[in-house]
């Protein structure tokens, strides 16, 4: 039996109202979308959800982690590499990157399954992320939101895998050329006319047949959707009731691409129960269909932040041009500089602590030290360390100070010193705003991007106010 055994997400915790992108003020009511802010991309939103899926597991249990994306910044250096260093995993995990459509999210998690069942690999984490933009009031600004999600797949899962169904399509509907910036689509009516709702009708049908199920078999049903409409219309020509769709959230989330249909199916994880059957499908040049039963395992799972927790706790962006500056979207006097950026070589000899945020622990008298040294500073022992990973731990905050000079999209950037287990880390701090900042303040950890720099974005762990998962 192979199947999902643990679930998780992230949604940044930054919203944008849509009536600043039409020069209206804000509202807490309103529709809104979630947007990542000025130091979150594709990766670090990636890293949060993997970290909340892998809650109570293992971690060195993990064979395999497969990346879903199209919005994942660098060319020729692979995602998942670095999300499994920033997890701390196994050095010989294996490692798949999968792009180039929207639904390279469904087909990531299919080929986890299949390689499970077959019996090459014991557990993979999928994890599928996308930051994507839309032209400044373009056609798709509104529409398009960020967030991430990550499954486990074992054989020992808490929603059974049952079969699927795809079907491919050659159709110019939403496309993005390599070194663009901005998502285009095509006039509404052609894309949900000829490309969505025949292929998503299609790979549903597929699967139904594949599997032997019908409508009323589905507790849930995730369907990826341009809008509340088009996806009811689909919904309807398939024979669902509309009780069976799991809420699309729009005004609220945003289309999140190629996870979009997954944080759906996570959702509905969320309060599934045992005998609940899941049908998930995305979209993207065809579409793609995934059927899933619920399990007992599903009781016995420990409760993770998963998709509503991130709903919840939410901080709208006060205007339009914070969201702008955030995306490097406003016009700036200087360029960025075009030089190499940080050293090769330093990153890659500093990486278990950089990327995997990892201390070192002193074998003589149990002092950490972060980054590591060759001394102990409590015992004076030399050349006696073991690594003691930080990134899940929880901290205090011991000292801060306002920076209004470092560049940021809501100045100041925030520069903390905090206590982890008995470890002092300075570091930056993000998901708060000044007046919010205290002494003992508790916190957690995030991956975050520090600054770009030579082309590229350079990540590292911030600190952020530690939130209760009782939102």
């Amino acid at each position: 039996m192979t199947g999902i055994a643990a679930y998780g997400a992230y949604v940044p915790i930054t919203r944008l109202p849509l009536s600043l992108i039409a020069g209206r003020p804000g509202k807490d009511g309103d529709p809104e979308k979630a947007v990542a802010d000025y130091d979150e991309d594709a990766v670090t939103m990636a890293v949060t959800a993997a970290v909340d899926c892998l809650t109570g597991v293992p971690r060195d249990g993990i064979d395999a982690v497969y990346f879903a994306s199209t919005s994942y910044p660098l060319r020729e250096k692979q995602g998942a590499a670095l999300i499994a260093k920033a997890l701390d995993l196994r050095r010989d995990v294996s490692t798949q990157d999968h792009a180039g459509s929207l639904r390279a999210g469904t087909a990531a998690l299919e080929s986890a399954l299949h390689a499970v069942a077959a019996g090459a690999l014991r557990s993979v984490l999928m994890v599928a992320s996308d930051c994507r933009l839309g032209a400044p009031h373009g056609a798709l600004e509104a529409k398009l939101g960020d967030g991430a999600v990550a499954l486990l797949v074992t054989g020992d899962p808490i929603a059974r895998f049952e079969g699927g169904a795809s079907v491919a399509d050659e159709i110019q509907d939403v496309w993005r050329i390599d070194g663009e910036r901005f998502t285009h689509t095509w006039e509404d009516r052609f894309a949900i006319q000829e490309g969505y709702t025949p292929n998503l009708v299609a790979a549903v049908r597929g699967a139904l047949a594949r599997t032997g199920r019908g409508p009323q078999d589905f507790a849930k049903v995730a369907l990826y959707a341009p809008d509340e409409r088009s996806a009811g219309g689909v919904a309807r020509e398939l024979g669902f009731k509309e009780s069976q769709l799991q809420d699309g959230l729009f005004g609220r989330l945003g289309n999140t691409g190629t996870p979009y249909a997954l944080m759906l199916l996570a959702q509905a994880l969320e309060t599934a129960r045992p005998g609940d059957r899941l049908l998930v499908a995305s979209y993207g040049d065809g579409a793609h269909a995934l059927v899933f039963e619920v399990t007992a395992a599903a009781l016995r799972l420990a409760p993770r932040r998963g998709v509503s927790w991130h709903l919840a706790r939410r901080r709208g962006l006060q205007s339009y041009d914070t969201y702008l500056k955030a995306r490097s979207l406003d016009a700036r006097e200087w360029e960025a500089g075009a030089d190499l950026g940080l050293s090769a070589t330093i990153r890659f000899r500093e990486r278990d602590a950089d990327i995997g945020f990892v201390a070192a622990r002193c074998t003589s008298c149990g002092q950490l030290h972060f980054p590591k040294q060759r001394v102990c500073g409590k015992c004076f022992t030399k050349d006696a360390w073991e690594p003691y990973r930080l990134s899940d731990r929880r901290g205090k905050l011991l000292a801060y100070t306002f920076d209004y000079f470092f560049p940021a999209a809501e100045p100041p950037t925030i520069m903390v010193m905090t206590e982890v287990d008995g470890c002092r880390v300075s570091v930056q701090m993000t998901n708060v705003r000044p007046a919010d900042v205290a002494l003992d303040l508790p916190v957690e950890y995030v991956f975050r991007k520090i600054h770009d720099a030579g082309g590229k974005p350079n990540y590292f762990w911030k600190a952020s106010p530690l939130a209760s998962d009782a939102a």
